[in-house]
């Protein structure tokens, strides 16, 4: 065990565990911020996805001690938080095309789903379905995939204007 400090929705944390293990262990075991789901544990479904450093990433194989200096960003984030205000707005304006498009069923992947379609906005802010289909290679047992482009191409669309 190591006492490890990072950056958690704009805040610093600290935390003792091993270097070695999983970022999403950390997240929902030891800080209790179980937004972050488990689903497969070897980076294949997405259910896990967190940001690091804006970037889409699966927390079920990141370890922990890599993240050093770097910055974490949960589903649990918010707009009012500390750190980067373009990371976060993009997040609530997924959410929100979420609910405008309806695209949960079930639920239990869309944390993941709207992690990495927020990782997605933050790197590219005009997708075409090309670059979602290509990027978005999260996993959704209900098959919303038509209703997560279409929140994708909504939330592009809400990103854009407001950074007019």
């Amino acid at each position: 065990m190591q006492s490890l400090e990072l950056e958690l929705n704009g805040r610093r944390v600290g935390v003792r565990a091993d270097p070695g293990m999983p970022l999403l262990w950390v997240l929902r075991d030891l800080l209790s911020m179980t937004g972050t789901k488990y689903g497969c544990g070897i980076s294949a479904c997405g259910a896990c996805t967190v940001l690091v450093d804006g970037e889409a990433q699966r927390s079920c194989v990141l370890p922990v001690g890599a993240l050093a200096g770097r910055s974490v960003t949960t589903i649990e984030a918010r707009l009012e938080d500390p750190g980067d205000p373009r990371r976060y707005r993009a997040i609530d304006v997924v959410r929100q095309a979420w609910i405008q498009v309806q695209v949960p069923q079930c639920g239990y992947c869309q944390s993941g789903m709207v992690m990495a379609a927020a990782g997605l906005l933050l790197s590219n802010p005009s997708p075409d379905d090309h670059a979602i289909d290509a990027t978005i290679s999260n996993i959704c047992r209900c098959g919303t995939y038509q209703r997560v482009r279409q929140g994708i191409h909504l939330a592009a669309q809400a990103l854009r204007e407001s950074d007019r």
